[in-house]
């Protein structure tokens, strides 16, 4: 039995399709089942209810061989810290109670960074909680999502400009999700692993935001052109949107980290990368979303 949490997410949704052909018996955790499409409630088994509740957990973990935990993104969170070990200590417990076999983790490249890093901290924590249970755990480590950039449609086709609080020409390691979904939904269902470690999961090109609107200006065939934002008027901007001082400014240590070089070292270990590149993926992804 495979277990999904977060299953109508990004990634989730993502890795659910990759495993709905596989054969195995596939189990999600779904607040709100109806935001399922129908063709996939009719073949996986649903217990509804958040995945941070103990009940919940433990009813979707019992018999389960394999567990993919995300946690979904909260801004109206005061602690992120807090809120990321909230939800998923019950998960812990009941890894241990009801004998799960292996978990993957969606955390963040940049473990040995060993510096506040914003919202990239609290996922590191995670790991570690998950790890002292002693279960069989992949942490999936990513770099900045080429998805953050959806946030920005609205700007890039009525402005031709992206903002963003990283250096305009320090590079970026970047991996799109559909990569992330592939690389869980193979651990997910692969038995032969154990133990505990790290699967980086990065895209095949570190690219600048100056680099990145240059590939979109060549993609979009129009001019599109990146501004720097400061931390302040980044942060600011968060607080507008509803955010908490807490979420917002952990959106400014993320960004802080990254023009650190937070996933340098170990983007330079890597012999390999996730196929999809940062023009493949605004080819696919960016494009259409500009011109729905």
């Amino acid at each position: 039995m495979i277990v999904i949490t977060a299953p109508t997410g990004q990634i989730g949704h993502q890795t659910l399709a990759r495993l709905l052909d596989s054969g195995q018996p596939i189990r999600v955790i779904a607040r709100d089942p109806a935001r399922l499409p129908p063709q996939v409630r009719e073949r996986v088994e649903i217990v509804q209810g958040s995945h941070g509740h103990s009940d919940v957990v433990a009813e979707a973990f019992a018999g389960a061989d394999s567990v993919l935990w995300l946690v979904p993104p909260n801004p109206q969170a005061d602690n992120i810290e807090d809120y990321y070990l909230d939800l998923t200590r019950p998960a812990c417990d009941a890894i241990k109670s009801q004998g799960v076999k292996r978990v993957i983790g969606v955390s963040s490249l940049g473990r040995a960074y060993g510096k506040p890093a914003g919202l990239l901290s609290p996922a590191f924590a995670m790991d570690e909680l998950f790890e002292s249970t002693g279960v069989n755990y992949r942490s999936l480590a990513m770099p900045f999502f080429m998805e953050n950039l959806l946030g920005q449609v609205e700007v890039i086709k009525g402005q031709g400009m992206f903002f963003l609080a990283n250096s305009a020409d320090r590079p970026l390691a970047t991996v799109a999700t559909r990569d992330i979904a592939a690389a869980a939904a193979d651990l997910l269902l692969d038995d032969s692993w154990s133990g505990q470690g790290s699967v980086p999961v990065i895209g095949p090109d570190a690219l600048s935001p100056t680099g990145m609107a240059e590939v979109l200006t060549e993609v979009l065939e129009r001019p599109v052109r990146f501004q720097q934002v400061s931390s302040e008027a980044h942060k600011t901007t968060m607080l507008q949107y509803g955010m908490t001082d807490g979420y917002a400014q952990g959106l400014v240590d993320m960004a802080t980290a990254q023009n650190a070089g937070i996933y340098d070292a170990e983007q330079r270990t890597l012999q390999t990368a996730g196929p999809t590149s940062f023009r493949q993926w605004c080819q696919d992804v960016l494009k259409p979303a500009l011109t729905a």
